[in-house]
This record gives C-alpha cells, structure tokens and sequence, in this order.
C-alpha cells in the first residue's frame, strides 16, 4: 500500500525567533522521512517593513540579520541530511494593505509546489505580535497542502 502522504518539498516559514527555528526541525524531520526537500521561508514582519520604509533599517542590517539567522537554519537542517533552499519575503507592505503573512507563505508554497507546510504558531516567549504566530491561522484556514501547526 502506498502512503498518501509522500512530500517531495516541506515548506518552513520562519521569522527569526527561536519558535521557528524548532518548526525547522519538524520540517527537516519530515524531509528526511520522506525523501524530500525544505524550502525555509524568511518573513520579514510589519514592524521591520515600516523600518525599512523610514530608514531606521537599511537593507545591509536586513541582510545580515537574515543571512545569520538562516545559517543557524542550514545548521539544523544540516543533522537531517536533506536537501534545502532559502528566500525571503516582505510579510507585510506598507504600500499594499492586502499583503498578509498568511498569504505570502501560501503564495510561495504555490510558486514553489510546496505539498506540506510547517508553521509555527504559538511563540513562546509570550509575544502575541510575532509574524509567523499571525499568519499560523491563516495558513490553517486557508492550505490546500497538508499542514503542521508547532
């Protein structure tokens, strides 16, 4: 009998916090069961768009900050021994008030085929305003792929 669950790409959103770094291990563990890939996907939140929008960030900080935080992701991914990629996407616009972090990760799992997607939902650290802890529900609403919620 063939399982009906068999990903080929698992889809990771993740912010930054330590709450998505442990949604990479759940992701690259699934992976690794399956033979499949990760794409980790940095969401940039609203308070860091609206930085960048009046300069209080410029895209260098933005870039090293990224670029660390994903090297800690390449490090976990890195035990599973599966394949990964990475990208990065503005969760929220200060220009489009349509654009939703929910919707941007589920854009991308359509761009990319993603067929499962991790997410985190609920941050740990008690901060309500985390950007993946906003776009959990949306993404459990809305997924037409199967999804974990950690």
């Amino acid at each position: 009998m063939t399982d009906p669950l068999s990903p080929s790409l698992v889809l990771v959103p993740v912010d930054g916090s330590e709450e998505s770094l442990a949604a990479v291990e759940y992701a690259a563990a699934i992976a690794d069961e399956y033979d499949a890939a990760v794409h980790a996907l940095y969401v940039v939140g609203d308070d860091v768009a609206r930085a960048i929008d009046t300069g209080a960030v410029d895209d260098e900080t933005l870039a090293a900050d990224s670029e660390a935080f994903l090297d800690a992701v390449v490090d976990t991914v890195a035990d599973a021994d599966v394949p990964l990629s990475t990208s990065m996407a503005h969760g929220f616009s200060t220009s489009r008030l349509s654009q939703h972090p929910g919707n941007v990760v589920l854009d991308t799992a359509e761009e990319l085929g993603a067929d499962f997607v991790v997410v985190p939902r609920e941050p740990l650290s008690g901060e309500t305003d985390d950007v993946l802890a906003k776009a959990a529900e949306y993404v459990l609403l809305y997924a037409s792929q199967p999804v974990l919620s950690v």
